[in-house]
């Protein structure tokens, strides 16, 4: 830990610090405590060197980045370790989770957790953990998730909390098991819950459908699908809705559907920041120096202080596995056995529909009847302000989410019971391919790209996941619209909320997109094979291609070379920041330079000579970035500002730098404004020069920093600022603003030498350890820390058999 870290939290600690300090930004402020003298003591011990367990033996020992490996003698006795270990870390994470998908985030932080939990309550996310524990807990899983909840009470158990629980004067929740299982909902929620359809329906509203239609694609032109045209994956055609049905279900503008744009608004705040993704790529050993396959993944996730992840290594008898999991999981989600190695990216498939109905007060129609909805009332706790109410009502579909006036209905693939920590599980255990496949194809949610490559040869691309069939009067449709729920439009066959599904329902294993040993495939959230290989309507949208398409040019430039695709060549993948957007459009920045004022233009220049390449060093990466943010700006602003639209409703960079250049945008711009694309151009170069300057800023790096922070912001929390390569468009993933980024970077290896892994932060949750941020300047410099397991060496930590069993 840093001296000037350390002068902060000594006083925080004795007091001292003032309100000048602690900013009111964050609105802690007027929650935040002095922490008692004896905390620094009770930090600066660590964990005691002997527990008592309940469940036998086991042990613990810390590499030199506070990596855990964890040796159990039996699957109890790891999970209770694991949950021991991971809240000695990151307890206060953990709540913080289990509190915001609960809807009880107010109870601590007071007013400005209100709407959070006015959502997650009506959302009710625990019913639907609730609904996983009954499926689970007679099972192996089952078992391994309550020891898990036993070692994280017991780790509290002396009294000892975490800074921010002191600060705010709360304690923890008691662990359980339903609260690793919210976990779990949380992550499938930030993935697949996605609220554009409702975005769409409000932005048809307040410009008009073509408007929508042209900013909203369902489908980007563009040849670097996931499955190139070689995958051996055919189609028969038998459910995918057609081109006239998926017309007239855009064309569709009925009043019973409209949404309002305030609660598409409210709504989208509840979803993940822009740029969640991931990419992965995997290579068959006929392509590498050494014959073995070699396997990449990075997920772009939210970048924390603490990170997202937690880095681990855990043994037991015929179980030997490293990666990461998210705190609260005792698992090992992405990461790498003795057999194979396996990674995830975000599959983009539909797993959500949204329904209005003909309703009268507590009544609703649906199709012949009338129906009461479920109704109760809750009351959300606010620390420090007046107590709410929030009215939890359901219809046949879900929950019915409920703002300014509207009722909307929601189904969600997550709001049932699902397998998805059993196969987790199981693909710890896993032997090679064929228990792997077993283990993913009971993967329900959420819907992944699932790369896999073992010390055998094989190699594995397979979309995990329950995905819905959709039906209207017995006919396929798309889920790309807000269905009229009292018309029973757009019915999931199979769908039980908050229940068991019947996945025999859903899109079988077999009709899911998948190859078996590609030479290679890589994945970055873009569109998986094209509609007309698919036998089912699969996703509304996909991301834009950016990175997909960079990760295949460096692929098949190597593969058609006379070099092998090496362990330094996938790192060089991985650390790869050429912006597909600037090769793109940079030569229409210079096309528009006589436009431009004189200022202007000597930026452009900055651009000529330019490689396209997000570097820290870069001026020209400095003047593109500014240079997409104000362009973006002046393309939509006059219209979106004229319609009450903001920023969350910008299409993609992709739309962005696709529109025709004498399309509406420019011909006869909506709200005014320039004239041309050009003259656009122009003055958003122009636009650019102005934010630079007055930010000071010389080269990217300036700009381009690690800006990971705590959720309390406060200076002494957040992670420090490093000076970092890439953009929202680049392989090497990190995006200002929306503070979501590449939270954890795998390389992994099949010739006997150690894998390699970066975290964007530390292992430890505390700002008191050294291990705070220790991995962070790695990670701003595109470097790795081996992944290998410590076995050797007295444990750090020893949990004796002895107590009650729990």
């Amino acid at each position: 830990m840093d001296r000037s870290r350390r002068a902060v939290l000594a006083a925080v600690l004795s007091g001292s610090v003032g309100a000048a300090f602690l900013s009111p930004a964050s609105g802690y402020l007027d929650r935040f405590a002095p922490l008692s003298g004896d905390y620094w003591d009770a930090a600066a011990s660590g964990s005691p060197s002997t527990v008592e367990s309940p469940h036998g033996s086991a042990t613990v020992r810390y590499d030199d980045d506070r990596v855990p490996t964890v040796e159990g003698e039996s699957d109890a006795a790891l999970a209770y370790a694991v949950g021991y270990t991971q809240a000695t870390d990151r307890r206060f994470q953990m709540d913080l989770f289990v509190r915001r998908m609960r809807g009880e985030l107010a109870a601590a932080v007071g007013e400005q957790g209100v709407e959070s939990d006015r959502f997650h309550r009506q959302m009710d996310f625990t019913a639907a953990a609730e609904a996983n524990w009954s499926a689970l807990s007679d099972t192996e899983t089952g078992a391994a998730l309550s020891a898990f909840a036993d070692g994280v009470r017991d780790a509290t158990g002396d009294g000892t909390l975490a800074a921010e629980f002191q600060l705010l004067d709360y304690e923890p929740r008691e662990w359980s098991p339903v609260d690793t299982l919210l976990v779990q909902k949380q992550i499938g929620w930030g993935l697949t819950g996605s609220f554009r359809t409702l975005r769409n329906a409000a932005l048809a509203e307040a410009l008009d459908a073509d408007a929508a239609a042209e900013l909203y694609p369902e489908r980007l032109d563009h040849d670097s699908p996931i499955l190139r045209p070689s995958a051996s994956f055919g189609s028969q055609g038998q459910e995918t809705p057609t081109e006239a049905q998926k017309t007239a279900m855009r064309d569709e503008t009925e009043e019973s559907r409209a949404v309002d744009l305030a609660f598409a608004r409210w709504a989208s705040a509840f979803e993940s920041p822009d740029g969640i993704g991931s990419n992965s790529w995997v290579v068959s050993g006929e392509y590498t120096d050494t014959g073995d396959p070699l396997l990449a993944n990075d997920p772009h996730l939210s970048l924390l202080a603490p990170p997202l992840w937690y880095r681990q290594h855990l043994r037991a008898p015929e179980l030997a596995v490293g990666g990461v999991a998210f705190p609260g999981v005792p698992f090992v989600v992405i990461g790498e056995n003795d057999a194979g190695a396996w990674g995830f990216t975000n599959a983009g498939a539909d797993s959500i529909d949204f329904y209005r109905y003909d309703a009268d007060g507590e009544t609703y129609r649906y199709g012949d009847e009338t129906r009461e909805f479920d109704r109760r009332t809750e009351t959300i706790e606010v620390s420090g302000g007046p107590n709410r109410e929030v009215t939890v009502r359901k219809s046949v579909h879900g929950p019915v989410l409920e703002r300014y006036g509207q009722r909307v209905g929601v189904a969600w693939v997550g709001l049932q019971a699902n397998r998805t920590p059993a196969a987790v599980r199981e693909l710890n255990y896993s032997d090679g391919r064929e228990s792997a496949m077993t283990a993913l194809q009971k993967f329900d949610h959420p819907t992944q790209n699932a790369v896999y490559a073992d010390r055998e040869g094989n190699t594995q691309y397979y979309m995990t996941g329950l995905v819905p069939r959709r039906f209207t009067d017995g006919e396929a449709v798309a889920g790309n619209r807000v269905f009229d729920g009292s018309a029973k439009e757009g019915e999931w066959a199979g769908f039980e909320p908050y229940s068991v599904p019947d996945r025999t329902a859903f899109v079988p294993s077999a009709e899911k997109p998948q190859e078996a040993d590609p030479d290679y495939v890589a994945t970055a959230n873009q569109r998986i094979v094209a509609d007309d290989q698919l036998d089912h309507y699969l996703a509304e949208a996909y991301s834009a291609p950016w990175r997909g398409k960079r990760i295949y040019d460096l692929l098949d430039e190597r593969a058609t070379s006379d070099e092998p695709i090496d362990f330094e060549y996938l790192r060089r993948v991985q650390r790869d920041v050429s912006d597909e957007r600037a090769a793109l459009f940079v030569p229409t920045i210079l096309d528009a330079r006589s436009e431009m004022d004189a200022t202007a233009r000597a930026a452009a220049d900055e651009l000529v000579e330019w490689d396209y390449r997000m570097t820290r060093d870069s001026r020209a990466a400095l003047y593109f970035a500014f240079f997409i943010d104000a362009y973006r700006s002046r393309v939509f602003d006059p219209a979106f500002d004229a319609a009450g639209l903001d920023d969350r409703f910008y299409p993609n960079d992709w739309v962005l730098l696709h529109l025709p250049p004498d399309g509406r945008w420019f011909a006869d711009p909506p709200g005014g404004g320039p004239r041309t694309r050009a003259e656009t151009i122009a003055a958003a170069m122009a636009d650019a020069v102005e934010a630079v300057d007055e930010a000071g800023y010389e080269v990217y790096g300036d700009y381009n920093r690690t800006a990971i922070d705590h959720p309390f912001d406060q200076s002494f929390l957040n992670y420090p600022r490093y000076p970092t390569d890439g953009s929202p468009a680049t392989v090497r993933n990190v995006r200002q603003g929306s503070g979501v980024g590449s939270s954890y970077r795998l390389l992994a290896r099949f010739d006997g030498q150690p894998s390699e892994s970066v975290i964007p932060g530390g292992n430890a949750g505390s700002p008191f350890s050294e291990h705070y941020d220790d991995q962070l300047r790695d990670w701003a410099d595109g470097e790795y820390r081996p992944q290998e397991a410590t076995t050797t060496g007295d444990p750090d930590v020893r949990f004796a058999a002895g107590g009650d069993d729990a």
